[in-house]
């Protein structure tokens, strides 16, 4: 019988020895597995969703709050700021920003969130239409990887949306046309596969028809020339037979009269009520500049990439929170001190993990030392059999590195079963895929560190019994 055999049967003639040693040392394994590969997984996908972003900014209030809102959509937002306010770093001819990009939450459907924005955001993401087209007027959308296959959209769906971030339909608009699906992105792996995107003036005009009918008694007299029965239910068993004429220049024509000025926090963009319905200016509505002249309406955030960087830049967050109504972050700096604060808890389940697994090295130690003494008659005999004492030695260690091969597979199952949970959670909450069944790096050096733990604890006990006196031992059986 070889070695490798006989080794195992020594072990499982132990059956209760071998089960302690293998849970701690499974534990231990498992903890420290599942901490690297959760913390690995998050860390990645938020540096995805970085997307070279060099400031965010947006209403006063907590930074973390606002770079987890407008760039990870996992918070609410601090506020909405002005055009006006906003004007200087939305101008395109500004020599220090390369790209600005606007930002206009508010609504959801079905829990995901719709985003009012320009043509640029796509863009930040390298992110490509896999069918249809990226949205080019009024209440049409485009609409990511993930929003596509959770909720069986397709191009020409239609549907409406709900007031607020969350799940919840607290309010639908069913009071203004419904967005049309025009296109769906590919899967990118960032935040932008689970958002829905549209204009920043069709999120302004759902909010403004939004406040007109808070001032009327719900009283829907708009005017649309759109061939849509608002009568029914739009969902996705419309008959899509109808034609919005969106791309032969149609007007949406929603005629309200507002001699008024309603300034009401509803959501982003509430003020005077704009004709934004030409189809060139629909057209235009995808372009930063275009919401210049609009000086009474709001936005949630303006997304910046620095054209370079200099004393300036480095500056211009600085000067944002001292100087004026709104609040600038870094997202690079607010992610690392985020990661900073959870780092610590992280660690520690870490560390406990290590402590762990060191414990049941000294339980494989204990069990394979007491061991010796009801066995030193079978290794004499093995010795008597033709082994050497390097053999008997290499039985020893065989034993130590079973244990610590059974207890790392047994830790990567606890593992995997644990990651299944956290994704499940993750996922629900925000959204965030995680992959549970990958094995990183470090979980192939997890299993070094398992076989040195295995090694180092049957050490002591491999010397003792290669050092067995076989005629001693057999004089006294």
């Amino acid at each position: 019988m070889s070695f490798l055999k006989l080794s195992l049967k020594n072990l499982f003639h132990r059956p209760l020895n071998l089960l302690l040693s293998l849970m701690l040392f499974a534990l231990g394994i498992g903890l420290i597995s599942l901490m690297v590969n959760v913390n690995t997984q998050v860390e990645k996908q938020f540096e995805n969703n970085l997307a070279g972003i060099d400031l965010v900014i947006g209403a006063k209030g907590s930074p973390l709050q606002l770079v987890l809102c407008n760039m990870y959509h996992v918070d609410n937002p601090t506020g909405n700021i002005s055009i006006d306010e906003a004007k200087p770093f939305l101008n395109p001819n500004n020599p220090l920003v390369r790209k600005a990009v606007p930002l206009s939450l508010g609504d959801n459907y079905r829990g995901y969130r719709i985003v009012g924005t320009t043509k640029d955001f796509p863009t930040l993401y390298d992110a490509t239409t896999a069918e249809g087209r990226i949205w080019e007027y009024d209440f049409e959308v485009t609409v990511g990887a993930l929003v596509a296959r959770e909720l069986g959209l397709s191009i020409g769906d239609e549907f409406h949306g709900a007031h607020g971030l969350g799940g919840a339909d607290v309010h639908v608009h069913d009071y203004v046309p419904p967005y049309v699906v025009k296109g769906i992105l590919e899967p990118t792996g960032a935040v932008i596969d689970q958002l829905i995107l549209t204009n920043t003036a069709s999120v302004w005009m759902v909010h403004h028809d939004h406040d007109h009918d808070h001032g009327h008694d719900h009283e829907h007299n708009h005017d649309h020339d759109h061939d849509h029965d608002h009568g029914h239910d739009h969902n996705h068993d419309h008959d899509h037979g109808h034609d919005h004429n969106h791309e032969h220049g149609h007007s949406h024509n929603h005629d309200h009269d507002h001699g008024h000025d309603h300034h009401h926090e509803h959501g982003p963009g509430c003020g005077h009520h704009h004709d934004l319905h030409s189809a060139e200016d629909q057209k235009g509505s995808n372009r930063v500049e275009y919401l210049l002249d609009f000086h009474d309406e709001n936005i949630t955030a303006i997304l910046l990439k620095f054209s370079g960087r200099n004393i300036q830049t480095l500056n211009m967050a600085r000067q944002i929170n001292e100087n004026t109504n709104m609040m600038a972050a870094s997202p690079a700096y607010e992610i690392n001190r985020l990661f900073d604060m959870m780092g610590t808890g992280i660690d520690a389940i870490g560390a406990l993990g290590w402590i762990i697994a060191i414990v049941s090295g000294f339980s494989i130690f204990i069990s394979l030392f007491q061991s010796l003494n009801r066995r030193k008659y079978e290794l004499a005999l093995i010795r008597v059999m033709g082994s050497s004492r390097m053999g008997v030695f290499s039985l020893v260690i065989l034993e130590g590195l079973w244990i610590a091969v059974m207890g790392y597979v047994a830790g990567m199952v606890l593992s995997k079963v644990g990651m299944f949970a956290v994704a499940g959670m993750i996922e629900s909450g925000y959204r965030y895929a995680i992959e549970p069944m990958t094995f990183m790096q470090a979980d192939w050096l997890l299993l070094g560190a398992s076989l040195i733990i295995g090694f180092v604890a049957a050490l002591i006990p491999a010397i003792l019994a290669m050092r067995t006196d076989i005629a001693k031992t057999l004089s006294s059986a």
